[in-house]
């Protein structure tokens, strides 16, 4: 019997059913999954330290990029079984889990060189092996094309071997940029590999950008930083940490450790000013984790969860080359720059931060707080006698304050000197505050202990008046600068409403009903006083009852606006009279003491008539007259003055005169 002989169809497959993957899938897999140079380039780096190389060279040109290293190569079959492979897993193959140099591969998923296409449309690869130079270009829309009609496959195009020079490793250049994502200077880039490798510095393995190594000084964070705390990081901290104030050694495991090979090793700093950790380049105030010597997550802060202020001035890296083993998982997304956060290796990586987060919270505030009061006294001298003059039992308190105070993120010196100055005048206040009251629980009132209290507080007081005085004579020099006669009036009109001393310096705050531009009857619309219509619609620009008991009226006028005397008597007349009646009904029995002052810009049009005749018009309404300019310059000579007199009686004012 013959044998049937069964014979498949060339396009027939033997099985049921097929699973396809098609070309599409580059684009979730790698061509579009990046954003930015640096992520790229880190890609390109990885991949010249798992082929052994010792030195590469990236060279940034505005229409190209060209990544070389002295690695040991590829051959063609190298290139298409390995590179070409998209998803080529090295670690799945025992004997490839290390290099030929002894070095743990940092690639693992098999995508990384798809990354290239997120900032290029053109790839050229150039390698040789054996002394077999070869190379080929990849195009990113002939890559579409293949997508468009459903293909499986792409075939680069090669280049010329006799036209290529590359003596050594691989060299790979990217054309057709896509400049959106180039914004980075060789010098931003420098930073940002800088912080994304731990293996980077040292024969070992170089990194150049256009011909300049990338150092650990390149990652911009520890120049600033003020505390470390290490974790057998193996940076020589001292060195490269210029304005290191403290450092301390903490443990790299939890004492029970599922496993004691997960061991964290690293640094985490701090800076003095959390704008210190700002820059061109992004946000410094992460702490990233590296394994395998490379960027694994770019920030585990943001997991903590701490909202405490030093997490503020924080930054730092990790190395957890556990979260990487060959042995386990793949935990790292597509795009290498976060991990699955619910495996047990990144639960023990945040435990672990998180209690020694709170070493380090701890140590931050002493540490802040002397070296604040240090920095502070050093930059202030004058600030350590006023340190000097407190009790054992105030200084600990005075000292945070001023610490706290140091540490604020303010450039301005003279700021901060006031704040100096207001917190000295806001402590002293509470020191008062206490003695009264330690005397106050006394059963026997000992007059040495009542004397430098009240020593001390007649020393407050004057200090504080002191300081209003002297911001008066501030504001005053401002009215002086207003040139417009016109203009000053608007200004004053507004001030003097609240601000009666401008008019007399005796005049302080005073309680009872003040308005602008208000009318009589509504002044005290709740009484009925027989006013007469005239009086009813009498304007005052400006009422006010002063402590006294006096009620002020103020006339303002317009500075450009010419007047007489004999007009103002008799706008003071009906205005004193309507107001002497609504304060008769508001306080019965009482007889009501009225004055009125009218705030002029020009001399009185019947001054030729005599100042005493002008003088005898006033008398008539309780009324003085006052001029803009005299105002003003009285004002001034008054505080002036008082200043004079005032600045060396006073111990406060002696100090803080000195800030």
């Amino acid at each position: 019997m013959e044998k049937e002989i069964i014979r498949l169809e060339e396009n027939e497959s033997p099985h049921k059913y097929t699973m396809q993957v098609g070309l599409s899938v580059l684009g979730h897999l790698g061509i579009n999954l990046y954003s930015n140079v640096a992520a790229v380039l880190t890609e390109a780096v990885a991949n010249s330290w798992d082929a052994d190389a010792t030195k590469v060279e990236i060279s940034l040109d505005e229409n190209e990029i060209t990544i070389s290293d002295n690695g040991f190569g590829m051959s063609v079959d190298d290139m298409n079984q390995r590179y070409l492979y998209v998803g080529w897993r090295k670690r799945n193959q025992p004997d490839l889990r290390l290099t030929p140099a002894g070095r743990k591969p940092m690639g693992r998923k098999g995508i990384g060189k798809l990354s290239l296409f997120s900032i290029a449309n053109t790839v050229e690869v150039r390698s040789i092996k054996d002394g077999q130079p070869h190379g080929l270009v990849m195009q990113a829309d002939k890559i579409q094309q293949e997508i468009d009609r459903g293909g499986t496959n792409y075939y680069p195009s090669p280049l010329d071997p006799e036209g290529l020079t590359i003596i050594s490793g691989t060299q790979i250049i990217l054309r057709d940029l896509k400049k959106k994502r180039l914004s980075l200077t060789a010098s931003a880039l420098r930073k940002k590999i800088a912080r994304r490798f731990s293996v980077i510095g040292g024969d070992q393995f170089k990194v150049l950008i256009d011909g300049v190594e990338i150092t650990v000084k390149d990652r911009d964070d520890l120049s600033n930083l003020q505390f470390f705390w290490d974790m057998e990081s193996g940076i020589d901290y001292k060195k490269v940490c210029p304005e290191l104030k403290n450092s301390t050694q903490l443990s790299t495991n939890l004492e029970k450790a599922p496993n004691p090979a997960w061991v964290v090793k690293g640094w985490i700093g701090s800076v003095k000013s959390s704008g210190q950790l700002k820059s061109p380049e992004g946000n410094l105030n992460n702490i990233i984790v590296l394994s395998r010597g490379r960027l694994f997550q770019e920030n585990i802060l943001e997991d903590i969860n701490d909202g405490g202020l030093y997490t503020k001035y924080l930054t730092g890296q990790l190395e957890a080359d556990f979260l990487d083993s060959d042995e386990e998982e793949d935990i790292a997304t597509s795009d290498r720059q976060r991990v699955v956060e619910d495996d047990e290796r990144y639960q023990y990586l945040l435990a672990f931060l998180k209690q020694t987060m709170r070493k380090i919270a701890g140590q931050w505030s002493a540490w802040r707080e002397d070296t604040g009061v240090e920095d502070a006294t050093d930059a202030n001298p004058i600030l350590s006698n006023w340190l000097d003059s407190l009790t054992s039992g105030s200084q600990p308190h005075a000292k945070k304050l001023l610490a706290r105070i140091e540490s604020l993120p303010l450039e301005d010196e003279k700021k901060k000197r006031e704040l100096f100055k207001h917190a000295i005048y806001a402590f002293e206040r509470l020191r008062i505050q206490e003695m009264s009251n330690e005397l106050a629980d006394d059963m026997v009132l000992d007059a040495s202990r009542l004397l430098p209290l009240l020593a001390k507080q007649d020393d407050l007081e004057a200090t504080l008046y002191y300081e209003i005085a002297k911001s008066r004579v501030d504001v005053i020099k401002q009215f002086e600068n207003l040139v417009d006669k016109n203009e000053k009036e608007k200004v004053l009109q507004k001030y003097l409403f609240t601000h009666l001393w401008l008019l007399d310096p005796s005049w302080e705050r005073a309680s009872g009903t003040e308005r602008m531009e208000s009318i009589v009857q509504k002044e005290w619309d709740n009484i009925d006083a027989g006013l007469s219509a005239e009086e009813k619609k009498g304007r005052l620009d400006i009422k006010y009852r002063n402590a006294a008991g006096v009620h002020l009226i103020i006339e303002l006028k317009r500075a450009s606006v010419k007047t007489t005397a004999h007009a103002l008597a008799g706008q003071g007349g009906k205005y004193k009279q309507a107001v002497e009646k609504c304060a008769r009904i508001a306080e019965p029995g009482k007889e009501p003491h009225v004055q009125v002052i009218f705030v002029l810009g020009e001399e009185v049009s019947d001054m030729d008539r005599g100042h005493k005749w002008v003088e005898s018009m006033m008398d008539g309404v309780n009324g003085r007259i006052v001029y803009f300019e005299t105002l003003i310059n009285g004002a001034l000579s008054s505080y002036n003055d008082y200043l004079i007199k005032q600045e060396k009686i006073t111990k406060i004012v002696e100090l803080v005169s000195k800030l």
